[in-house]
């Protein structure tokens, strides 16, 4: 397969790396507005070569664009628009419902498979990329009735190599969902760090006192702004629903505190001690891939 990857970060950088290395990937061809990312790209081998977009699109089997949210609503159209009847193309967005709108009355929509592998780190750009990143995770598909049968085989393939479970729903309940196992999680961080940072006057103190309780709380608060901020602008709504949730779970126990009762605090914490057994079997089932 001759495999287009726009966009060389952790998620393009790591997909093409592995692909590459299990053989389903004859040939990979990077296209990237960063210069340093094209460079470290080629270094690392993540890919055979970097062209312009429109060079890159012919001859390929497969265009994936691991690209911010916002940059897939303006890139996707075009992309569609420039490719052979062919060719399967595919993005890696963390939301659904505004891509999946932009493109459906779009004459080649049967073309494009919107998914979404459920991996990552705090890290960004090529020299974040890893081989093995999405081993064990889930990958969503949504839509999948509007895709092509031969496409969708394709994109399955792709995950299939990757040793991902794959899970099908619509746009809307995949921002629903995302909003709260993985939107939230990223708010909730970006908050903490600004909470800490605006409290402590002194950086040195905070790196003194600051063990692996924190580190491990606060380090979604490294991610990109570059493209968490899309994500937080397309899946508003949603986003918003989930923090109102947090708040209102966060009222109660700061309202246990309060009165201090500490009984109503201790149930509270052994309550949430059942994310553990959720946890625990989401690792189970992880270790086969199933095909739902």
């Amino acid at each position: 397969m001759n495999l287009t990857v726009i966009g060389l970060g952790l998620i393009g950088g790591s997909l093409a790396l592995d692909l590459r290395a299990k053989g389903l990937a004859a040939s990979v061809v990077g296209v990237d507005v960063n210069l340093e990312h094209c460079r470290l790209a080629l270094n690392r081998g993540i890919v055979d070569r970097i062209a312009p977009l429109e060079e890159a699109l012919r001859g390929s089997d497969m265009v994936v664009l691991a690209i911010p949210v916002d940059k897939i609503i303006s890139l996707l159209p075009d992309v569609l628009d420039r490719v052979s009847a062919e060719t399967t193309v595919s993005d890696m967005g963390s939301t659904k419902k505004a891509i999946c709108g932009l493109v459906a009355g779009h004459s080649k929509r049967s073309q494009f498979v919107a998914a979404h592998p459920m991996a990552g780190t705090e890290h960004s750009g090529p020299a974040a990329a890893l081989r093995g990143l999405f081993a064990n995770r889930s990958a969503v598909i949504c839509e999948a009735e509007q895709s092509a049968s031969c496409h969708l085989r394709r994109v399955d393939e792709m995950f299939e190599v990757l040793q991902m479970k794959r899970v099908y729903m619509s746009a809307d309940e995949h921002d629903l969902h995302t909003a709260f196992i993985s939107h939230l999680s990223h708010a909730i961080s970006f908050v903490l760090a600004n909470t800490v940072l605006n409290k402590e006057n002194s950086v040195s103190t905070i790196f003194d006192l600051a063990s692996g309780g924190f580190e491990s709380t606060s380090r979604l608060a490294k991610s990109s702004s570059a493209m968490w901020l899309p994500i937080f602008e397309q899946n508003r709504e949603h986003v918003l629903s989930a923090l109102e949730a947090y708040m209102e779970n966060l009222r109660i126990f700061q309202q246990s505190l309060l009165n201090k009762s500490f009984d109503e605090t201790k149930a509270l914490m052994e309550n949430a001690n059942g994310i553990r057994r959720v946890l625990q079997n989401i690792r189970q089932a992880s270790r086969g891939v199933v095909h739902e």
